[in-house]
Order: structure tokens, then C-alpha cells, then sequence
């Protein structure tokens, strides 16, 4: 223990600090006593006293090893631990004075005054330097660029003190507090460490919406109690559904890792925090209106928007639903998901590709859907600029297909999921979606004019957190490895949804345009807030894995891939936005073109890309699609390798 103290500077310190405090202390004590007479008293017999209590304090303090506390977590431990040292300390000293002086020279209260003056020496600088150095990182949170998951927490006790001291402490803490919530009632008005307790469990949605104006809404309702009523936390649930934020539960103190050795043993990342935003509130009475009872087709079945559509309408009874895609695995996948938590709904599984004219039409013609969402799509940018004649034959001549079929068999509406990418594109992918937007675009006004005629919705958003080929499994993947993340360019912005977030925007969006008035060739855009910095993306999922960015995880820029641009946009300069009944919902004024015209321009790329011309494909896409202005650098199916 001693050779462990002697390399250790800061016990040292501490040891010394605290001998020093003893030593000044009974002088100072007894001048609080005596005042100016302190000058008629014998120096000799101070100088001996104060030795004397200096030497017996220091061995009390090196006995309960008053050194060892750590200052930056000063508390009432610590001042327990300091009044035992002092008090042993002057309980030891006492009998050793009493046999030199017999207590005759000195005053006996001055013990009693040192008892105090000296516990106040002691912890009066641990306290302040605990409080310099919380002010220090309060001051450095304020500074950190990376944004912070705001929550809201339930429950105005223990745990939740020590959840708002650690997060105010901690300048790489993921979250931060802006609010509590008392389940009895009985501290609102209170606070916690500057977090003020604001109300009961019934005004959560007053809560959440005040914060919300002051530019703090939450993302996240917290349960910091473990002994909640189930019925509560039920009705919590529903009430952050409702809200369009997340509910989650504190880690109890005793739910230990098994392998705390193994570093690389990643905290599970909720992709609801890397949002940036609370989720929308939605009408989903319109939305059960829209797919009750009615047989639905769903292409790209399989995929991340595919499947959460399949999900959620499954939830609202529909008479039948079709899951559409070329992916046998995938296909399978989401077929046995739906049959195992909708046994009660049809559901039929057809493995197809939406780029055979043939077996789509027959598809459509045997089925006789109601109502079609095609999600079937290439969205890997860097993959499609390889094989531009793949993402035309996908991505425009499918979408082409499909929507034929839906007017040839009466279908109700179709509602076609689009990209921001689209938008002033650089990409191939983004073209060949805007093409298909176009396309869709041309048909819903044409249809107008036939008693049965198929609406069609376009609906268009940014990145889907978390989906196939996104950014956010890469990183989740490079944080399981332990690093470094590969960010492209430190400007680089995304517009971002959760997927269960868009694929109830898109329903919601889909009732608006399957009404009979207004909206005709227009483009549903759904409102992500504002971009989100990648870079900001990679730190704030490092921080939410319980990790320090560019000190256990490191992050390197690897350049622009091809096709890529710095910033998405989601609505072109001649679409001008309305806005819709709904919030989070806007309305583009449509860009269309001549149907027959891109009906021929249609049929002239299905040419050229199924004979794989590649170069004059793109060509003709450029034609097309005017405001497509590709990067620089030329894209070859090497590339796709790379």
C-alpha cells in the first residue's frame, strides 16, 4: 500500500493538502477563540501543540485513508469520512495535550472550534474543485458540435438525479434532460440539477408540446422508476406512440455484462435517437379507412420499405395482400413474418421480377388488387452508376411495367415511392426515379378523364435510417469492428426518416391522394426537418454505443463515391410546396411532361438498356431528364468492384 501511495502524485498531493489543513487549523482555532489576545499567548506551547496535533492528524488520516477519495466525485461520503478522521484525530490528540499541559494552557473549546474549522478546511476544496471541474464540462457539452438525444424523464427520484448528474457531467454523453415528470405530483416546480420537474404523468402531451416550442421536444420518454404499474407504462406507451416519440427504460444498477473484458461488446443503438427530431403524429383512423378490407399488392415485398408497408397494413385488416419480389430469401422472409403475427390475413407470396411485362400482367389480371405500393427499386448509388441499363430496366421501365398493369386492371390507386434523389439529380439512380416519377406523374392526369380511371400517388423522402445499403448498417458495422468509421466528406448532409416513420407518412400521404379532389400529377413530399450532417451521424451513433469518438473510435474521410452530391434536396425550384391537412406532409406542384412523348422516350431506353447499350442508355437519360448533371468523374461497371 505504501509503494502504491508513493507512485501515486495525486494521493500525495491529496496527503499533503490535507496534513497542511491540519497544521494551520488549531492555530486559526485558537485565534477564533482568544481574538488579539492570541499575541499574549506562549509560542513555544503553540508551536508544540500545533506539531503535536499535525503529527496525530496525519497518521487518523493515513489510517482511514483520507487520500484515496477521489476529489472530482466529492460527496457526503467523502464529508462522512472527513468528520471520522477529524473527529479520531482530536480524540487522540485530547489525552496526548491533556498529559503535556493538563489542558491548563489552552482553552477547551478551541477543540471544539478546531473540529469545525478543520472538517470546513478538508472539504471545503474538495467540493469546490468538483464544482470547477462539473462547471468545465457543462462549459465543454456546450461547445460539443455532435447533437444530443433531448429526453423527457418520468420519475423525479434517485435514479433520475443520477442519470441528469452523469449526462451534465459527461461532455460525450449521448442524451440530455430537458424536462421531468413526477408520476405523484408532489415536486412539479422542483428541480433536479437545473432540470425542472414540469408537470404529472396526464400532462405529458402539454409537456411535450410546450418543449417543443421552445425548441426542446423531446425524442424520448424515459421510465427512470423500476417499480412503474404495468398499466401505467402501457398508457405511457401509448401516449409517446401518439406523440411520435420513442418510451424506454433506465438500466437497473444490478444488470450487469457477463464479458466486461470484451471491448468490442457494442451497446445496442436505438435508430429512432440518430433522428435528430421527434417522429410525426399521424391519423391513422384515414389510414385503417384507406387499406380495410381492400386486396393490396405490394412490389419490392421484401425490402426495408417494402416489408414495414406489408407490416403496418397487415395491422389494418386488409381482404388480401400480395407481397411481390424477386428475392426468394426476402420473399420468404416477410411471407412467414406476416402468416405467423397476422394468421388471420391472406397473404399470398409471388416471387417475380417487375421488369417481365408478361408475368406482371398476368399477376395483376389473376389478382385484381385495389391498391398497389411500389416499392420495388435500385437505390445503391454507387451500384447503379455502374450498371446504368440495370437501373433503368428497374427503376423506370419497372415502375413503367406496374403502372400499366394497375391502369389495365382498374386498380384504385397506386402509390409510387420516390427518392429526394430525384431532385436535380447526379446520379443515375436518381434519374431513372425521376423518370419513373415523370411517368406516374403523366398517368394520374390521363386516368382523370376515365370513369375508373387509377390515381396515382407519387411520394417522395430522404434516407431511411437503417436500411439496406444506408449508411447507418455500414457504421454499425464498422462500430462491431471496433473502427474506423468511413465518413465521405465532412460537409456531407442527409435528409433522414426512421423506416417506420416514412412508411406511415406514405400511407398517410396515400389516403390524401387516393381523394377525389385536387392533387392531380402532384408529388407527395414528406417533411424530414433539416439535413442531418454525416459526420455528426457517425459521432452520435459512436456516442450512443457508450464510446468516445476519435478516442476509442476513430473516423476517416474516404471521399465522395460516384453519383454522390454534399446536399439532397427535396423539392426542385419550379415545385413549389402547399401544405396538406396533414403535418409533415407537403404537396409539389407537378413538373409533367408530355405523356406520349415520354411513353416513346420510354420505350426507346427499354431498347437500349435490355440490349445493354450502356453508353447510349445514359444518353438518352440525360435527354430525359434535363436537370440530371452527372459528376465529373466516369463511372464504369469496374467500378461496382472497387
Amino acid at each position: 500500500m505504501i509503494l502504491k501511495f508513493l507512485k501515486d502524485a495525486r494521493s500525495k498531493i491529496a496527503f499533503g493538502h490535507d496534513v497542511a489543513m491540519a497544521a494551520i487549523s488549531l492555530p486559526l482555532s485558537l485565534y477564533l477563540r482568544l481574538g488579539e489576545n492570541i499575541a499574549l499567548y506562549d509560542p513555544i506551547l503553540l508551536a508544540q501543540s500545533t506539531a503535536l496535533f499535525t503529527v496525530v492528524a496525519a497518521g487518523a488520516f493515513w489510517s482511514m485513508r483520507l487520500y484515496g477519495g477521489v476529489w472530482r466525485y466529492a460527496s457526503l461520503n467523502d464529508l462522512y469520512a472527513i468528520t471520522r478522521a477529524v473527529t479520531l484525530a482530536i480524540l487522540v490528540f485530547l489525552p496526548l495535550l491533556f498529559l503535556i499541559t493538563r489542558l491548563e494552557a489552552m482553552p477547551r473549546s478551541t477543540l471544539v472550534i478546531n473540529w469545525f474549522v478543520l472538517i470546513g478546511m478538508l472539504g471545503g476544496p474538495r467540493f469546490v474543485y468538483r464544482l470547477f471541474k462539473d462547471r468545465r464540462a457543462e462549459r465543454s457539452i456546450a461547445r460539443e458540435s455532435t447533437p444530443r438525444v433531448p429526453v423527457l424523464l418520468v420519475g423525479a427520484g434517485d435514479a433520475a438525479e443520477l442519470f441528469i448528474r452523469a449526462t451534465n457531467r459527461n461532455a460525450v454523453s449521448a442524451y440530455h434532460a430537458v424536462g421531468l415528470v413526477d408520476e405523484k405530483g408532489s415536486r412539479i416546480g422542483r428541480n433536479i440539477h437545473g432540470v425542472h420537474v414540469l408537470g404529472d404523468l396526464a400532462s405529458i402531451p402539454f409537456i411535450v408540446e410546450r418543449l417543443g416550442r421552445q425548441g426542446q421536444r423531446p425524442q424520448r420518454l424515459i421510465l427512470t422508476k423500476e417499480n412503474i404499474d404495468g398499466a401505467v407504462v402501457r398508457s405511457l406507451l401509448e401516449c409517446a406512440e401518439s406523440l411520435g416519440i420513442t418510451l424506454a427504460r433506465l438500466p437497473r444498477l444490478t444488470d450487469f455484462r457477463n464479458n466486461v473484458d470484451d471491448v468490442h461488446n457494442i451497446r445496442p443503438i436505438a435508430i429512432e435517437d440518430l433522428l435528430g427530431r421527434p417522429q410525426t403524429m399521424l391519423d391513422r383512423a384515414s389510414m385503417k379507412m384507406l387499406v380495410h378490407g381492400k386486396r393490396v399488392l405490394v412490389t419490392g415485398a421484401g425490402g426495408t420499405i417494402g416489408s414495414e408497408l406489408a407490416r403496418q397494413i397487415a395491422k389494418f385488416n386488409p381482404a388480401h395482400i400480395i407481397l411481390v419480389d424477386n428475392s426468394e430469401y426476402l420473399l420468404y422472409e416477410i411471407d412467414l413474418e406476416l402468416r405467423e403475427t397476422h394468421p388471420d390475413v391472406e397473404c399470398r407470396a409471388v416471387l417475380a421480377d417487375v421488369r417481365d411485362r408478361v408475368h406482371v400482367n398476368q399477376l395483376f389480371a389473376a389478382n385484381r388488387p385495389e391498391l398497389v405500393f411500389h416499392a420495388a427499386a435500385l437505390k445503391h448509388v454507387p451500384v447503379v452508376e455502374s450498371f446504368p441499363d440495370e437501373g433503368v430496366l428497374t427503376n423506370a421501365v419497372g415502375t413503367r411495367i406496374v403502372a400499366d398493369a394497375c391502369c389495365a386492371n382498374d386498380v384504385q390507386t397506386m402509390v409510387q415511392i420516390s427518392t429526394d434523389k430525384a431532385v436535380n439529380p447526379s446520379s443515375l439512380m436518381g434519374a431513372t426515379k425521376r423518370i419513373a416519377e415523370t411517368y406516374c406523374q403523366a398517368l394520374d392526369i390521363t386516368e382523370r378523364d376515365r370513369p375508373a380511371g387509377t390515381r396515382f400517388v407519387t411520394v417522395r423522402f430522404g434516407n431511411v435510417l437503417g436500411s439496406t445499403g444506408s449508411v447507418v448498417p455500414l457504421f454499425q458495422r464498422q462500430l462491431a469492428n471496433g473502427g474506423p468509421l468511413t465518413v465521405t466528406h465532412p460537409d456531407m448532409k442527409r435528409f433522414f426518416m426512421t423506416v417506420h416513420e416514412a412508411v406511415e407518412l406514405v400511407l398517410e400521404a396515400s389516403v390524401l391522394g387516393s381523394r377525389e379532389h385536387g392533387g392531380e400529377g402532384k408529388i407527395y413530399v414528406l417533411d424530414m426537418g433539416e439535413p442531418v450532417r454525416i459526420l455528426d451521424l457517425a459521432r452520435q451513433m459512436i456516442l450512443l454505443a457508450g464510446l468516445e469518438p476519435d478516442r476509442d473510435i476513430r473516423i476517416e474521410f474516404s471521399g465522395p463515391r460516384a453519383g454522390e452530391k454534399l446536399y439532397e434536396e427535396v423539392l426542385h425550384d419550379s415545385e413549389p410546396p402547399q401544405e396538406t391537412e396533414y403535418g409533415g406532409i407537403l404537396l409539389a406542384a407537378p413538373r409533367v411532361a408530355d405523356g406520349a412523348l415520354l411513353a416513346r422516350g420510354l420505350d426507346e431506353l427499354e431498347t437500349l438498356a435490355r440490349a445493354g447499350k450502356v453508353e447510349e442508355t445514359v444518353a438518352l437519360i440525360r435527354r430525359l431528364v434535363p436537370e440530371y448533371q452527372p459528376p465529373e468523374q466516369n463511372t464504369s461497371r469496374e467500378a461496382a468492384n472497387s
